[in-house]
């Protein structure tokens, strides 16, 4: 890969193709689906469905950001089959 300007060395990505960090992006989204369901469940039980709809929200965005996240993980794994990634990588 070619260094472009204002893109720093040894970085991966560019300002078009963007790499995030997907093990960090993992650990969060599981920790707002545990989290989101348990709030859910506990805004269920104090009766209040709207807070509780909120909660569900943030579970159903946190599935499909480790659905997303597990793909990528796969594809970039295949890719790259050697290679052990940090958890900020």
């Amino acid at each position: 890969m070619t260094h472009q300007a204002g893109q720093p060395r040894d970085r991966r990505g560019t300002v078009g193709h963007a790499y995030s960090a997907l093990n960090l992006r993992l650990i969060m989204a599981s920790f707002g689906l545990v989290a989101g369901t348990a709030l859910a469940v506990l805004m269920t039980r104090a009766d209040q469905p709207l807070l509780a709809l909120i909660a569900v929200a943030v579970v159903v965005a946190s599935a499909v950001d480790l659905v997303i996240v597990l793909r990528r993980r796969r594809i970039r794994r295949r890719q790259d089959p050697g290679h052990r990634y940090s958890l900020f990588e």
